[in-house]
């Protein structure tokens, strides 16, 4: 991916994208087929029992709120205080802590998580290996990065090649599980040609 394009996903106003950000199907998971197609996967890619889940780039908080519908205590973190504001509101009650940080240096201590789980953030930043060595220090022994990315577009894609990021954890990960999403069109509420996955990783 160009600077220039990961340059301009990140001059995005997501203060004001926030308003609009969960009409997308897979954003906010309003529709009943897509959510149950969500929390299905999250059931499988997180630990059965209740753990500490860190979210980072938590959006408005709809991958946290299925965390914590499954016993998950959740600390979500994004830049926006806007989108924070939304996920405040919508896991109202619930055991969850949001914060406005960078998602690359998390405003958190180190060994406190279970799980760190991203969602389409990791391509965004200049330094993927760096970031995803400083994510694994906040694990505690036994957890695991559940990471969900992608590549979008043909003309000029954008995204990290799942190839990409199993070379990157392969130094910091024994256990690296990859798992393609394109093919269930119910996560995204529609049928998709890009690539999109989860790799799952125990250090």
């Amino acid at each position: 991916m160009s600077s220039e394009n990961r340059d301009a996903w990140a001059d995005v106003n997501w203060e004001a994208e926030s308003a609009s950000f969960d009409e997308e199907p897979d954003h906010g998971l309003r529709d009943p087929v897509v959510r149950e197609a969500w929390a299905a996967r999250m059931r499988d890619w997180l630990p059965e029992r209740s753990s500490d889940v860190l979210d980072l780039g938590c959006g408005t908080g709809s991958l946290s709120l299925l965390a914590s519908e499954r016993g998950h205590r959740v600390t979500g973190v994004d830049l926006s205080p806007a989108m924070i504001g939304l996920a405040r509101a919508k896991l109202a009650g619930r055991d969850a802590v949001f914060l406005v940080g960078d998602a690359a240096a998390p405003p958190v201590g180190e060994e406190r998580f279970d799980v760190v789980l991203v969602r389409h953030v990791l391509w965004t930043l200049p330094d993927p290996g760096r970031v995803l060595r400083h994510w694994r220090g906040l694990l505690r022994p036994g957890g695991r990065l559940v990471l969900v990315e992608g590549v979008w577009g043909t003309v000029s894609p954008v995204g990290i090649p799942s190839e990409r990021l199993a070379a990157l954890l392969a130094p910091l990960a024994d256990d690296i599980r990859t798992e393609r999403l394109s093919d269930d069109a119910r996560l995204w509420g529609r049928e998709v040609e890009d690539e999109r996955y989860v790799v799952v990783a125990r250090p």
